[in-house]
């Protein structure tokens, strides 16, 4: 049975997100297409599908993050940003706290969220396989870049 939707209001005002055209309408960027021109932390590669810089987006950024084996991101924060990521494929982890003496460990199908403002250092655990990420983020792709702490000070490292 189809819904009725005589009485449907809709509600908001999009007219912000009009395309050069006029119209408002989803906005695909084609795999391959993304853009490579955002913010990244040490050798951390983020894309974006869907942000500020290529699309109408204006409080989302969503995008890709690749880590080589056994790479392992500076130090960093995504300012305001609440940020939420999915494990793609691969082993990751995740250092934080004071001295980075605390890490969380998440493989394929794991979700995360990092808060605002966390201090933080993002590790691909394998050291054969790449690691991929799924990632987005309030209000965009925010990286602050900190002072680095050494391999030997991360609690089980380099015996991984």
């Amino acid at each position: 049975m189809e819904p009725d939707l005589s009485n449907y209001v809709l509600e908001g005002d999009n007219s912000m997100y009009r395309l050069p055209s006029g119209l408002v309408a989803p906005v695909v960027t084609r795999g391959g297409l993304e853009d490579a021109n955002t913010a990244n932390s040490g050798g951390a590669i983020r894309v974006s599908g869907v942000s500020i810089q290529h699309t109408p987006a204006r409080r989302l950024w969503f995008g890709k993050v690749h880590n080589d084996p056994g790479y392992r991101s500076v130090t960093h924060h995504h300012g305001e940003a609440e940020t939420g990521g999915y494990v793609l494929s691969g082993k990751a982890r995740i250092y934080f706290g004071e001295k980075f003496e605390d890490y969380v460990d998440m493989e394929t199908g794991d979700w995360v969220f990092v808060p605002p403002f966390m201090p933080h250092i993002e590790c691909n655990r394998s050291r054969s396989e790449p690691l991929t990420w799924l990632t987005t983020r309030t209000p965009e792709n925010i990286v602050v870049n900190l002072a680095d702490v050494p391999d030997d000070e991360l609690p089980g490292w380099l015996n991984r």
